[in-house]
């Protein structure tokens, strides 16, 4: 047996495009950014998409009695949960194509008695959701997003600080004069605890004359609610509400080859795979599922995460929609051993200032295409899905044929630490998954960085992948 033995590369995705493809790609990434700076929460993010369904033909599902090849429809659940499918002409029983992406991002939340007032200053307490710097997170401009609802049973949407004309929040950080004792010996991860991270949101009192009413200022930050939202103090209660950048999405570099904006971690998914089944112009043999879920920051938990039964609930409710499965009590079932999934997540690229915590020959780069993550987990493999070596051939083979550039990446070298995605809970089902994203820099801080190359090779990817 002769010939030469192929060694494995990664190629710089950039270097195969003349300069009409670089612009093409640059193109490309423009809605995205836009799409970024309408839908910072995961609430956001799943209307703004559904609103992008519906202009695409995607009905609710449930107003359908039944499914045929080709019909698009869609799950709502919670304003944090949107499934997109469209029906392929095989029996679903056969299984599916999962695209899986978590839509939230880790944050600063309104604890649920959060104003007060101290030293003349209104601020709000926070307490921060997921995997957070908390130092990043001082003396940057903030935004106020969520949903509030009053005890009268109406909800009102909340924007603050997005509009050039809003003000903004912050969270006052100790200046360098005076931190020699309090602040600057403490080790990284309490330069600024979670118990100081409090955000100015006033310092006018106000000119009410009430002998009963103590704290001038904090009552007229509550004035301002009220005026605009109808709220009263004790409606954070039943309220949602997220501090996020107030940054809008940016171009980094003279080149304009990334793009540095927050929640990447993991919108930048999520975004192209809505994309990728909204472009979809034929029905797909296997029935072709885009999946925005919620909570992945904080484990998957909760009702809208995806450790809930949600995914088996809409599978049923297709399955009894679709004549070939409706009487079929074992279709999703066997709907799910025969699927494949990616869990669309991000990937740690390789940083050019800490090299050391990576093996750079197994570490992902931005701008070298879509990063498939075989296992991820920490030390040992704890909590990883793990894909099976059968399936890693079957997508290298599908890129391979279709011209994807395509990349393995690791979260760091071993004993470094590691994370989790959703893939594990995708498995659990018997789905063959495996993690298929962007690979980024400054991974959940305010400002994430990834590649424009990327952002549309792995749109590409997916649409692949669907078809």
């Amino acid at each position: 047996m002769t010939g030469k033995t192929m060694l494995y590369k990664k190629e710089n995705g950039w270097k195969q495009l003349n300069q009409e493809q670089r612009q093409d790609v640059i193109n490309f990434c423009e809605p995205y950014k836009a799409f970024l700076d309408k839908a910072k929460t995961e609430r956001e993010f799943v209307l703004e998409s559904l609103k992008l369904a519906k202009e695409h033909g995607f009905v609710d599902a449930m107003s359908k009695d039944v499914l045929n090849p080709g019909d698009k429809v869609w799950f709502n659940l919670r304003d944090k949960n949107l499934v997109l499918a469209i029906i392929g002409s095989e029996n679903i029983s056969e299984g599916a194509d999962f695209v899986v992406s978590h839509v939230d991002s880790p944050r600063l939340d309104l604890k649920q008695n959060p104003l007060y007032e101290d030293s003349e200053y209104a601020l709000l307490k926070t307490h921060y959701y997921g995997g957070v710097k908390k130092y990043q997170w001082a003396s940057r401009p903030l935004a106020l997003h969520g949903v509030v609802c009053l005890k009268n049973g109406t909800k009102a949407n909340v924007t603050i600080g997005e509009d050039d004309s809003d003000p903004v929040f912050m969270i006052p950080d100790l200046l360098p004069h005076l931190d020699a004792k309090v602040q600057r010996e403490r080790k990284a991860g309490e330069v600024l605890k979670g118990s100081e991270m409090h955000v100015l949101v006033g310092s006018i009192p106000c000119d009410i004359k009430d002998d009963e009413i103590k704290d001038l200022v904090k009552y007229h930050a509550l004035q301002k609610l009220n005026e605009k939202y109808d709220m009263t103090e004790q409606d954070f209660v039943s309220a949602e509400f997220e501090l996020v950048p107030a940054a809008k999405a940016r171009d980094i570099g003279l080149d304009r080859g990334l793009i540095g904006c927050y929640g990447h971690d993991d919108r930048i998914c999520a975004w192209t795979s809505l994309r990728a089944i909204l472009d979809m112009d034929h029905t797909p043999e296997r029935t072709a599922i885009c999946f925005l879920v919620d909570k992945e920051e904080v484990g998957s938990t909760g009702s809208t995460g995806l450790q809930s039964r949600f995914i088996e609930h809409f599978m049923q409710e297709l399955a009894a929609r679709i004549p070939s499965s409706k009487d079929d009590r074992h279709a999703v079932r066997r709907c799910f051993w025969n699927s494949r999934a990616l869990s669309s997540d991000v990937n740690a690229g390789l940083n050019p200032l800490f090299k050391q915590v990576h093996d750079a020959q197994n570490a992902s780069k931005l701008g070298y295409g879509l990063v498939l993550t075989k296992y991820t987990g920490a030390r040992g493999k704890g909590g990883s899905s793990d894909a099976d070596a059968e399936f890693v051939s079957e997508l290298r083979t599908l890129f391979d044929a279709n011209d994807i550039t395509w990349q393995t990446g690791m979260l760091g070298e071993v004993d470094e630490g590691g994370g989790g995605t959703v893939a594990m809970f995708l498995a659990h089902y018997g789905i063959r998954t495996i993690d298929a994203g962007a690979a980024l820099l400054s991974m959940h801080s305010p400002m994430e960085v990834a590649s424009k190359f990327d952002i549309h090779e792995i749109y590409r990817a997916y649409r692949v992948f669907f078809a």
